[in-house]
C-alpha cells in the first residue's frame, strides 16, 4: 500500500474532486462533520480556518493506495478501517476529515482532505508529510495484513530485472569512456537512449538522479546501487581530477547549472570517500605503524 500527502489552498475544488460521482465515489471517513456536500463540508473547514489566516495551504490532502490485487477485495467498512488508522498514524483523529473511496481503472484508492487547522486554532506541522504519508501507509497496512510498498517496490524491480541490467550495462559502458562531467555523463547516456535526469529541488540542490529506458522511469539507485548520486559524483570527480576525491566537492555543473549538493547526498558522498580512504589504508598498510 502507498500512500501521498501535501497541502493545498484550493479545499472546495479539492473535496469537489474527491466527491466525484462519475468515479462512483463512496464516503469511507467522516471526522467532526455533518455536512453532505462538497460546499456544507468547505464551509465547516473556513470556520475553524478562519482562526489561523496566516496559513495559506490549509488543507492536507492524501491518497492512499492499496495495491490492485488487495484493493479489489476491500469493502467499504474495510476501508473506513484503512481510512480512520491513516489518520491516526497522522496523528490527525482531532481534526476534521472526509474521505471517499474512488474504485475508477480497477484501482481502488482513497482520497482523504484533512482540514490542517485544529479547533485549538494551530497549523498541523506539514514538514515531510510526503514521506511521513508513505510511513503511515506501510504501518497501516501492516497492521491489517496488506502488500507493503516495499514488497510493492521489489516486486516492481524483480519484474524490470532485464531492462535495469540493460540500463547497468550502458552505464558500464559510458563510465568506461572516464567522463569528466556529469554534462559528459548525460549526454553520452542520451546518445545510447538512457535519458538520465537530475533531481534538483526548490533550494537548487541536486538530491539524485532519475533514468529513463524504454519508457519506463526509475530512480538510478533502483537500477543498480553503482549509480546513484554517492557513487556516481565520485567518480566523476576521480576522472576530472585524475586522483581518489579527499573531500566532499561544496558545488557541482550539471545541465550547464552549478548546483550544491544536498545535505543527505553530501553526506553520502562523505561516507563513500571515507570507505575509500579505509580500503586504501589496508591495502597499502599506510599509516597502520609497520
Amino acid at each position: 500500500m502507498i500512500g501521498k500527502g501535501h497541502s493545498v489552498s484550493g479545499t472546495r475544488v479539492s473535496i469537489s474532486y474527491g466527491w466525484n460521482q462519475e468515479k462512483d465515489a463512496e464516503v469511507v471517513l467522516r471526522e467532526h462533520l455533518a455536512g453532505d456536500t462538497p460546499a456544507e463540508i468547505t464551509e465547516e473547514f473556513r470556520i475553524i480556518q478562519s482562526q489561523n489566516e496566516r496559513c495559506i495551504n490549509n488543507t492536507l490532502s492524501f491518497i492512499v493506495s492499496p495495491t490492485i490485487e488487495d484493493g479489489k477485495d476491500l469493502s467499504k467498512k474495510e476501508l473506513e478501517d484503512l481510512a480512520k488508522r491513516f489518520i491516526k498514524e497522522m496523528k490527525l483523529q482531532d481534526h476534521q476529515s472526509i474521505g471517499f473511496v474512488h474504485r475508477d481503472k480497477a484501482h481502488t484508492h482513497v482520497h482523504i482532505y484533512t482540514n490542517r487547522i485544529g479547533f485549538d486554532g494551530k497549523a498541523y506541522n506539514d514538514s515531510f508529510i510526503g514521506k511521513r504519508s508513505q510511513i503511515a501507509a506501510d504501518n497501516v497496512a501492516k497492521e491489517l495484513g496488506l502488500t507493503r510498498v516495499r514488497e510493492v517496490q521489489k516486486e516492481k524491480l524483480h519484474e524490470l530485472k532485464h531492462l535495469r541490467q540493460e540500463i547497468k550495462n550502458i552505464h558500464d559502458r559510458v563510465l568506461q569512456t572516464r567522463p569528466r562531467s556529469l554534462d559528459e555523463y548525460i549526454s553520452k547516456m542520451k546518445a545510447l537512449k538512457v535519458e538520465v535526469m537530475p533531481t534538483i529541488n526548490k533550494a537548487n540542490q541536486l538530491q539524485g538522479f532519475r533514468v529513463e529506458y524504454k519508457g519506463v522511469n526509475l530512480k538510478a539507485s533502483e537500477v543498480d546501487r553503482s549509480m546513484s548520486g554517492n557513487r556516481l559524483i565520485p567518480q566523476i570527480a576521480q576522472n576530472r581530477n585524475y586522483t581518489r576525491l579527499k573531500e566532499v566537492p561544496k558545488t557541482f555543473q550539471v545541465l550547464d547549472k552549478t548546483v550544491q549538493l544536498s545535505s543527505n547526498l553530501s553526506t553520502k558522498i562523505a561516507k563513500e570517500i571515507l570507505k575509500g580512504i579505509v580500503k586504501t589504508v589496508r591495502d597499502t598498510g599506510i599509516g597502520m605503524g609497520y
